[in-house]
């Protein structure tokens, strides 16, 4: 661990070395202005999408992003209340590039945006072309306690929950290791996936912005990420100088659970260094369902981070330092599982050091390179002092990439290699102990035929997983190390039609090894309510994703719809076998199985100005997921059919709903309906069909010392409905929140 720790604190030092000499840079600087009364407008954010470059616009509406090297750039700029803005700019060597951008005010509520490149648009630690951007007034409208109570209202988003803290997004079927979830662009280091009783350890509430990404670009993070990769954008180390201090101040509050959050940040400029400052604390209490308080539902959350960057013509290079401590409840099963629910006590802390380097060379001109290593441990209580299952995992991921210029028809492209190390223990009554190895090598390129935009992207991984001891007569079988090898591809296509209209298509070949968990899991989860049985031959998880999406973007009206459909080969998944464990009664077991199967759907999403001050929104999202009957299966009557649903996924759902804007000022009304799902797995009980009222209200001020204000308040579950989330363990006991009210104050400074 102490080499690790070191290594973290050199690397960028030592990497520094081999930048060689620098190349000739430029910046971009200048003010953004209302369009309408041509007055500054501060505190608007500002991204070169094609590199690792943010900035934000001071109290007079200024700003400067300095070190970019020559060439052709999108600068896209986004302010809560205007419509967000992508201008392309010419940078070239020794010189600044000084613009005047002018941002219109809209009444359109939705700031998620397609990103289309036209060139050289790859690079940095934000997500290349990511499909949607959640930042700004729509972030704060939807932001809620988790991760994937802020993405819920996505179209093709759900949330797999057990309580709530423990929740993780669900995108089109498809969640845990399939969905990877990045704090900016580096893995998590939790074991959220593993299972529905843990948490995710991150939070939005300092986001700048949450990207989410498919296709190629999601091959530069993992191979097996083919429900996506979202990204929650910190820039705890800062990639560009500000001209003064900045930061931001918020305060939250919830009614339904008692709940309170407050979260600050600050970012200092000294010399050619940037010091970053993020601190903030979640509480809440046991919340209230109409049918009464649920027991053991609370939460105690604090994450904190200091970051440090060095900046300079040849680029930066930084180091930064977290913790994620969060105590939560799982609430009790009187049926099962455990009577008196579970609490969790978890710790996360993190180091990571990420560098870039500006070259002069005929082929890259640009390396970044980066490591991090994180410490993770959870205990589940089932009491006060009786731990029944305890996790540990230390972590480690190292990385180097180069952009480069054009090769061949393609324009500037990436290519880099990844690994990663992670010693895993799970302590129980049957106890995991292994260690996993991964190596990866990538390349994402792009090419652009007139209107035709072309992306590919390719990654190679080996991983190997590898227990402490070898054991051949295991109750779950031969408990072996394991080797897999294989190689992830994807193309997406976009063609624009002119007018606002595009077409495009997104094809991608995953691979996912079998997890830890999934190969050598052999003991009791009191926490999920499931003896968990691993499978040590099981196969990686393959996986072919195809969409066919048709979009129209206009200043007053927003369109898309998607299909999709995802083949797989030996898809793994915890089968609940319906069976008592005969050394735990009250659990049944969950098999890890490897079977064929098939997730397809549909989802849309509208936005449309009806008058200049009223827009009309809606969206939708349909899937259906299928999995093979084995032989076996077939021979035992208990099916009628060759295939059979899978487990958890959502049901179709829509939301509409209407937004007024009036200056600064806005209010909106929304209606949620979830059908009754009653495409079950073995097992599942049925969801019933639901309708939620939700409201929302907001007001901008811009005080006389340049300060901005913003006060938000969202009601959801007006009328108190009593409902179940299908992708929730607890929905036979327990219902979702009743009626909540949250407030919310942030400040920007």
């Amino acid at each position: 661990m102490r080499k690790l720790l070191l290594a973290a604190i050199l690397f960028p030092f030592l990497t520094m070395t081999a930048a060689g000499q620098s190349q000739s840079t430029g910046s971009v600087a200048g003010f953004v202005i209302d369009s309408e009364t041509e007055e500054p407008v501060p505190f608007a954010y500002i991204h070169l999408e094609e590199i690792n470059r943010t900035g934000t616009t001071d109290r007079h509406g200024y700003f400067k992003i300095h070190n970019v090297p020559e060439g052709r750039y999108s600068l896209y700029v986004h302010r809560i209340g205007y419509s967000s803005k992508t201008q392309r700019v010419e940078i070239e060597g020794g010189e600044e590039t000084n613009l005047t951008l002018e941002l219109s005010p809209t009444v359109l509520t939705g700031e998620s945006i397609e990103v289309v490149a036209d060139a050289d648009q790859l690079g940095g630690a934000n997500l290349e072309h990511a499909s949607i951007k959640v930042t700004g007034a729509q972030l704060r409208r939807n932001l809620g306690t988790t991760l994937s109570e802020t993405l819920a209202n996505q179209p093709g988003f759900d949330q797999r929950t057990m309580g709530a803290a423990p929740a993780r997004p669900v995108i089109r079927g498809l969640g845990d290791e399939r969905v990877l979830i990045l704090q900016d662009g580096e893995r998590t280091g939790d074991v959220s996936g593993a299972s529905p009783d843990h948490s995710v350890t991150v939070d939005p509430m300092g986001a700048d912005e949450i990207e989410i990404a498919r296709g190629p670009a999601a091959l530069a993070y993992g191979s097996n990420a083919i429900g996506g990769v979202i990204n929650v954008v910190r820039n705890q180390i800062a990639n560009n100088k500000p001209s003064s201090i900045n930061g931001t101040a918020t305060v939250q509050g919830a009614s339904v659970n008692t709940g309170i959050s407050a979260a600050g940040r600050v970012s200092i400029p000294k010399n050619d260094f940037v010091y970053n400052v993020d601190v903030n604390g979640r509480y809440g209490d046991n919340y209230r369902s109409p049918s009464g308080t649920i027991d053991n539902s609370g939460y105690l959350t604090t994450n904190n981070a200091v970051g440090v960057s060095y900046i300079r013509p040849w680029g930066y290079s930084g180091l930064a330092a977290s913790t994620f401590i969060s105590n939560y409840g799982i609430p009790p099963d009187p049926e099962g599982g455990h009577a008196n629910g579970v609490d969790v006590e978890m710790q996360k802390y993190q180091v990571e050091s990420r560098s870039e380097f500006l070259i002069n060379d005929h082929f890259f001109k640009m390396i970044e390179s980066g490591i991090s290593y994180r410490y993770y441990h959870h205990s589940e209580f089932e009491s006060a002092e009786i731990i029944g299952t305890e996790y540990k995992q230390n972590s480690a991921n190292i990385n180097l990439k180069g952009t480069h210029r054009s090769l061949w028809f393609f324009n500037d492209g990436v290519v880099g290699i990844w690994g990663e190390f992670q010693d895993y223990q799970v302590l129980d009554r049957f106890n995991i102990n292994a260690n996993n190895y991964s190596a990866s090598a990538f390349t994402i390129q792009e090419a652009d035929f007139g209107p035709l935009h072309i992306e590919v992207g390719a990654r190679f991984d080996a991983v190997l997983a590898k227990p402490d001891r070898e054991n051949p007569d295991s109750r779950i079988g031969h408990i072996r190390q394991r080797e897999f090898y294989s190689l992830a591809s994807s193309a997406t296509a976009i063609y624009n039609l002119g007018a606002g209209f595009s077409i495009g298509s997104t094809f991608l070949h995953s691979f996912r090894a079998p997890s830890i968990e999934e190969l050598y899991s052999q003991g009791p989860h009191i926490a999920a309510y499931s003896f968990e049985i691993g499978n040590p031959d099981l196969d990686p998880e393959r996986g072919l994703a195809k969409e066919l999406f048709v979009r129209f973007r206009k200043s007053n009206a927003n369109f898309e719809l998607t299909g999709y459909h995802n083949g797989f080969k030996n898809y793994i998944y915890p089968r609940n076998t319906g069976r008592q464990n005969i050394f735990f009664p009250r659990l049944n077991d969950y098999q890890y199985e490897s079977v064929g199967a098939e997730i397809y759907g549909l989802e849309g999403m509208m936005e449309f100005q009806l008058t200049s001050n009223l827009t009309l929104n809606s969206s939708a999202s349909f899937t259906v997921g299928r999995r093979d009957v084995s032989d076996d299966e077939m021979e035992s009557g208990d099916f009628d059919s060759d295939t059979t649903p899978l487990p958890m996924i959502p049901p179709f759902s829509f939301k509409t709903g209407l937004t007024y804007v009036s200056g600064p000022f806005q209010v909106g009304a929304n209606v949620r309906h979830s059908f009754k799902q009653d495409r079950l797995a073995e097992f599942e009980s049925v969801t019933d069909a639901y309708t939620l009222l939700g409201a929302n209200a907001e007001y901008r001020l811009n005080s006389s010392g340049g300060y901005l204000h913003t006060f938000s308040i969202q009601a959801n579950n007006i009328l108190d409905e009593t409902y179940q989330n299908h992708l929730s363990r607890l929905k036979d006991v327990f219902p979702e929140p009743g009626r909540n009210i949250s407030l919310l104050y942030r400040l920007y400074f």
